[in-house]
């Protein structure tokens, strides 16, 4: 099992009629979140989340902001970014009628709702994990800075196979 960077564990039972949380990793914490996702550093990430009781689970919903620090791919310059947003999402505990069933093909729809996360059989969820995925997918994969132009080393010509020949008719 792979560790998570960043955990905020919360017991589905202790939900109750609902709660909101402030997610504000530490330095050494963010430093984690930053080698995960091969930043060259996270000065902020924080998230507000309010979790709801929803069926048999609960829903989380929440926005949450980062100042990061990418490497440009062409010039390898610090590219600093700025990334905020909003996720909603609905989990369920192990064995839960209202899971998805992995017997049955998922149908992508980009305007429907995401399926529910299943909980492992523990009852916990992680919001650190939520808060940390939200980030991934925000972040530019193939970082550029706007005026990084790429260009290409000259290539050395092509020898001629006639250029050995000269070279043994000097000597």
């Amino acid at each position: 099992m792979i560790r998570a960077p960043y955990s905020a564990p919360l017991r589905l039972a202790d939900i109750g009629l609902g709660r909101s949380i402030a997610l504000r990793p530490s330095p050494a914490e963010r430093a984690r979140i930053g080698r995960a996702l091969d930043l060259a550093a996270l000065d902020r990430l924080e998230g507000e989340l309010r979790i709801a009781p929803w069926l048999d689970g609960a829903e989380i919903t929440g926005a949450w902001r980062a100042e990061a620090v990418q490497t440009c791919g062409v010039t390898l310059d610090p590219l600093p970014v700025s990334l905020s947003g909003r996720f909603a999402l609905r989990v369920v505990p192990a064995g839960s009628p209202h899971a998805p069933s992995p017997d049955v093909e998922i149908e992508l729809d980009p305007d429907a709702p995401d399926p529910s996360d299943v909980l492992d059989a523990d009852g916990v969820l992680d919001l650190g994990v939520y808060l940390v995925e939200q980030l991934a997918l925000e972040l530019d994969p193939f970082p550029r800075k706007p005026d990084a132009v790429f260009e290409p080393p000259e290539a050395d010509p092509a020898p001629s196979p006639f250029a050995a020949l000269a070279a043994l008719k000097r000597d």
